[in-house]
C-alpha cells in the first residue's frame, strides 16, 4: 500500500461525507505526529500498533560488493519499529 491507497482507504473509514483532501491532512498530521515524537522524545508507542523508536546504527567495518576492498560505514541514525501484538496478530 502505497500513501495515495492509504488516503484513500482512510478517506473510505471516514464517511462519505470525508473528502480526499481531508483524509490526507488527516494522513499527514498522524506522520507529522510521529516525526515530532521521535524528534523530541526519541520513541512513539501507538498501543495495539506498535512502537517507532530513534536509533544509531554504530560505525563499521565492510567491502565493496563489486571490488571486494574493505571501506568504512559511518555510523547513521535510523527509526526501528516494533510491531505490537494485535498487529503481529494479522500477520
Amino acid at each position: 500500500m502505497n500513501k495515495a491507497e492509504l488516503v484513500a482507504e482512510v478517506q473510505k473509514h471516514l464517511g462519505a461525507g470525508a473528502t480526499k483532501a481531508a483524509a490526507e491532512r488527516a494522513v499527514e498530521a498522524v506522520l507529522a505526529g510521529v516525526k515530532r515524537g521521535l524528534k523530541r522524545d526519541k520513541e512513539v508507542s501507538l498501543v495495539g500498533f506498535g512502537t517507532f523508536a530513534a536509533a544509531t546504527r554504530p560505525a563499521r567495518r565492510g567491502f565493496n560488493p563489486h571490488t571486494r576492498e574493505p571501506m568504512k560505514i559511518r555510523a547513521v541514525k535510523t527509526v526501528r519499529f516494533k510491531a505490537g501484538a494485535e498487529l503481529r496478530a494479522l500477520a
